[in-house]
């Protein structure tokens, strides 16, 4: 059993027969297909089903010689909601099967962003008719989560809210700077990063690294895919799964000036969430690259 499907409702499915059953409905009764050959000449396949709000089970595989479709592998998966990023997106094969890696470099967030690409259908068809790269894509991301925790704001005036935004847009400059190679910019990043590191060696002694930090986005474990986060909770709402009858939180999460949406089963999540609170997990990276009409 795929380690998420309880993210989307599925915490009883544990054995080959239940999910057998639900890849078969998903195939059959699928709300939404995709087909296209790759470079091989191979005709690939998905399959799409919801069982939530936006929440479902993709099966992918490859059609034979006689049309017949050959199950390769599945995943659950959160559709997100609007634009998480507008940087360039590139794109590498998973090498045990056919499905793709994303890889964005996003200021705001100081790291190379990896996630489990959800539409590698549209991507593969246009490397197939030699497209790529596109200009004017957007990237949509959403994560799965089956472990998190609800922590309380860190409160804040209006007037600290304005100097946080004003340090941020600066820093986000100098970071722009530094990638084009300047090295006065690098400089000053490198002094304000031990600035920052003496500042919070002083105050780690008497407070709460939680009321430090305001949000964080770090890798977690081994798999380049799952991230460590904190952010703000922007808004959310309360999900069914069509099947199982589970609730599912969907919450809208702002973490280091990205906005993304995050899905939990409510049995895995501690805490009650509100807008304003902040949701504290570790969540699996998907993304949604959106192409542009003429794709």
């Amino acid at each position: 059993m795929h380690k998420y499907m309880r993210a989307i409702g599925f915490s009883n499915y544990t054995d080959r027969k239940k999910i057998k059953e639900l890849l078969t409905d998903t195939v059959m009764n699928s709300d939404k297909r995709a087909y296209t050959l790759n470079q091989e000449g191979i005709m690939l396949g998905e399959f799409c089903k919801n069982f939530a709000d936006n929440m479902g089970v993709a099966v992918c595989g490859e059609f034979d010689e006689e049309d017949k479709f050959i199950y390769d592998y599945y995943f659950p998966y959160l559709t997100g909601s609007g634009i998480t990023t507008t940087e360039d997106v590139s794109v590498e094969r998973h090498a045990a099967k056919d499905s793709y890696a994303g890889i964005c470099d996003d200021m705001k967030v100081g790291i190379s962003l990896i996630f489990y690409l959800r539409n590698m259908i549209t991507y593969v068809k246009a490397q197939a008719t030699g497209k790529l790269p596109i200009r004017g894509t957007t990237l949509t991301l959403s994560g799965l989560s089956v472990s998190g925790s609800i922590m309380m704001a860190i409160k804040k005036d209006e007037r600290q809210k304005e100097i946080v935004q004003r340090k941020s847009k600066a820093r986000n400059k100098l970071l722009d700077a530094a990638r084009r190679g300047s090295e006065e910019a690098i400089e000053t990043l490198t002094l304000e990063d031990m600035d920052t590191y003496s500042i919070i060696s002083s105050r780690i002694q008497k407070e709460d690294i939680f009321s430090i930090v305001d949000t964080y986005f770090m890798p977690y474990g081994v798999e380049c895919d799952q991230y460590s986060v904190l952010g703000e909770i922007v808004a959310m709402k309360l999900t069914t799964n069509q099947v199982t009858g589970e609730e599912i939180y969907i919450l809208t999460i702002c973490c280091n000036e990205l906005t993304f949406d995050v899905c939990i089963n409510i049995i895995d999540l501690f805490g009650e969430p509100q807008v304003g609170r902040r949701f504290k997990g570790v969540v699996w990276l998907q993304g949604f690259i959106n192409f542009p009409e003429e794709i």
